[in-house]
């Protein structure tokens, strides 16, 4: 039974090369330079913007698991997202293939982030947003229609020792190694989830591997704490033994500086994450595979510890 990665490498599909091998040894990564997970991983490079591509890339894959990140760019994903999804769609129903989605919640907007759950309504306030809600749209359909078994497997923002595109790594952990105060959007005392990469990646191929779990959204397991900034900052201070002194930039600072530095101006528009609660419940999931995800402490933990044994 041949599972494939689109978009293998990074913090989630690394994770998931991983443990998809607890459940098969027919693991094709698929991506512009894939590299070995596992011994025996299949690489096959491709360019997934080109849907002669996508099609070679799920042909023969009784499961296909997309989980691409483009450059975070309003305009990249205007361009990308949706031309890619519909190859991806029209893909598995070519040969046959489920489709496990790897989403966010973006599509999710303003104060329906108080409390995330399957059933919190699409509902996009930002450009990206919009871009997301027409991609799980188009999945939805399909499933509606018949056309296709698939999984919307929804994860807040996640951190991991991949830390590169971790806001949570760059704001925080960076910060603090470098001995400067930590940094946060918009408001450090209000809830803020975030996911951690290994729980995130074990529940996707938990739910992949589940033939009862497909054609519904599922929010992946996710630590159920109550967590604000401020504890987020707190938690990383004491593993690493620093000051857990910070800074916040608000909204309005976001957009000056966004003038300058690129990643800013892409986040002014999600500030809705981080100037109210932004809570996102698993419990379907937790409950439904009698799950316990990984305490935020602990998960803080491992992620230094593994930071400190590349060095």
């Amino acid at each position: 039974m041949k599972q494939t990665i689109l978009g293998a490498g990074g913090a989630i599909g690394t994770e998931l090369a991983k443990l998809l091998s607890n459940y098969t040894d027919n693991i094709r990564l698929v991506s512009r330079n894939p590299k070995k997970v596992n011994p025996n991983d299949e690489l096959l490079s491709a360019d997934l913007s080109v849907k002669e591509q996508v099609e070679k890339a799920v042909q023969d894959s009784e499961i296909v698991y997309l989980t691409v990140g483009f450059t975070y760019d309003t305009k990249v994903w205007q361009k990308m997202w949706v031309p890619l999804i519909q190859n991806v769609i029209a893909s598995c129903q070519k040969f046959n293939s489920k489709l496990v989605f790897f989403d966010n919640v973006y599509a999710i907007g303003g104060d329906n982030v108080k409390h995330i759950t399957e059933e919190s309504p699409i509902s996009p306030t930002s450009k990206k947003g919009e871009v997301r809600a027409e991609v799980d749209k188009l999945i939805l359909n399909a499933i509606e229609a018949n056309k296709l078994k698939a999984i919307i497997a929804r994860a807040p923002d996640f951190f991991s020792e991949f830390k590169e595109r971790s806001l949570l790594m760059n704001l925080v952990y960076d910060n603090l190694a470098k001995g400067k105060k930590a940094q946060w959007f918009c408001n450090a005392k209000v809830i803020h989830t975030t996911g951690y990469a290994p729980d995130l990646a074990k529940g996707t191929a938990m739910l992949g591997n589940t033939p009862e779990a497909y054609n519904q959204v599922w929010n992946l397991p996710t630590d159920p704490q109550k967590i604000t900034g401020e504890q987020w900052i707190d938690l990383f201070a004491q593993e690493m033994n620093t000051s857990n002194k910070y800074q916040v930039l608000p909204a309005w600072g976001m957009k000056v500086l966004g003038l300058f530095v690129p990643i800013l101006k892409e986040m002014y528009e999600m500030r809705y994450q981080y100037d109210r609660d932004y809570y996102f419940d698993s419990s379907k999931f937790n409950k439904t595979f009698k799950y316990q995800p990984t305490d935020n402490r602990t998960a803080v933990k491992q992620t230094i510890e593994k930071l400190k044994s590349k060095k």
